[in-house]
């Protein structure tokens, strides 16, 4: 007996659903992905705090996204803390902007994924890197720290 159209159908989502819970993956399983560059890269805990920082500050409207915005903002003394992700290619876009953050004094790091910072920023689309810019956001200065400390 051959299956009916609407069972096939009800197979696939199923299917489709187990994979989605799949698509998350852990944080050892993106460290893999970094480039050789990404240096300092945030430990677990401190990624996590990073992103709840990008959410909070995109609330606020306190952020600039993408390499063409951060980089305008550095030339431009705007203080705050450099988030890069790890895992761009190719990686020349992003090389020259460590140089810059030295420069102009503001910490930066890097985490291991463009898609959950994308996500943090509460953008569609993956980002490769954002800067908060200096605010009252809540857990802001504490970031601020725990980011310099990483550079140092």
């Amino acid at each position: 007996m051959a299956k009916t159209p609407k069972k096939d159908k009800k197979e696939k989502k199923e299917k489709k659903e187990e994979n989605d819970d799949e698509g998350e993956r852990s944080y050892d399983e993106l460290v893999k992905g970094v480039n050789a560059i990404s240096k300092p890269l945030a430990s677990k805990k401190l990624t996590k705090k990073l992103y709840k920082g990008v959410k909070r500050a995109a609330k606020a409207k306190q952020i600039c996204r993408g390499v063409k915005e951060v980089s305008k903002a550095l030339r431009k003394g705007v203080k705050g803390i450099c988030i890069i992700a790890g895992d761009i290619s190719p990686i020349d876009v992003i090389t020259h902007v460590p140089v810059m953050c030295e420069d102009a004094d503001v910490p930066y790091c890097y985490v291991p994924s463009k898609q959950d910072l994308g996500a943090a920023g509460q953008t569609k689309r993956p980002t490769s890197i954002i800067l908060i810019k200096k605010s009252d956001i809540e857990g802001y200065d504490e970031m601020s720290t725990d980011v310099g400390a990483l550079t140092a």
